[in-house]
């Protein structure tokens, strides 16, 4: 179970500098072409994880390790990838590795690959019903050995008493090895952003009310409040792939 920041003092820290460690970062997306008001709270957001590790890391350990989703690379050209792909989550991961840590090539390109490519089979949706059963089976197939692949990978890098840093978007379906201590990262701008998304939803869907056309659009919308996320973390997704070829040539 993971504790949360902000719940540790420091005597009762002394036991955790112990064994291996890993600060867990939600990660949060964004366009280019997001709302100011969202931009500015994903600003905040990021501002407030870079305080909060810091914290972390004067009471429990430095990090030494650090895993980033959808990053397959390790070093310099991994952080390259995640430079395009996130800034918010790069700046941090620089910081840290400016001060000694190691980014991890913590995905398995093939299986990002085609947990990506089933994401997009599942966005575009189905008139068969059999079909959509049929691809959803893959697709949650290849996830879980994709997460098994993540896990075995913090398990075999994370050494002794080190502490790791872990950027991956909520709702993860990522067990963590038994022999490591997961502290969770959750600034107060976490929840300003879930609170803005779910009032986005309800704005729309009371624009939308008395009319049936719009009414399975604010049914999903209402559905998937955090569906702006999921948008930017695709296109991202997209970017990041496109940038991890260009790398390549």
């Amino acid at each position: 179970m993971a504790e949360q920041l902000g719940k540790i003092e420091k005597p009762f820290a002394e036991p955790f500098k112990q064994g291996k460690k890993l600060y867990l970062v939600p990660l949060i997306y964004l366009n280019e072409d997001s709302p100011p008001e969202y931009k500015e709270r994903c600003n905040r957001y990021w501002q407030q994880v870079a305080e909060q590790l810091g914290n972390l890391e004067a009471k429990i350990g430095k990090v030494s390790r650090i895993y980033h989703e959808s990053i397959s690379q390790s070093g310099d050209e991994g952080a390259k990838v995640v430079e395009r792909a996130n800034l918010g989550s790069y700046q941090i991961v620089k910081s840290k590795c400016d001060s000694g840590a190691t980014l991890e090539a913590f995905e398995e390109k093939e299986l990002l690959e085609e947990v990506m490519d089933w994401e997009r089979c599942l966005l575009f949706g189905f008139v068969s019903e059999k079909v959509a059963n049929k691809v959803s089976e893959f697709y949650i197939e290849v996830a879980k050995k994709r997460y098994e692949v993540m896990a075995k990978r913090i398990s075999e890098t994370l050494k002794g008493d080190e502490a790791g840093l872990l950027f991956i978007r909520e709702g993860h379906q990522l067990q963590f090895p038994g022999d490591i201590e997961v502290f969770s990262v959750f600034p107060p701008a976490l929840d300003e952003i879930h609170r803005w998304l779910r009032d986005q939803a309800k704005a729309r869907q009371e624009e939308a009310e008395g009319k049936p056309e719009e009414a399975k659009e604010v049914e999903e919308e209402k559905e998937g409040a955090g569906e702006e996320q999921e948008a930017a973390k695709k296109k991202h997704n997209k970017e990041t792939e496109e940038k991890r070829e260009e790398a390549k040539d």
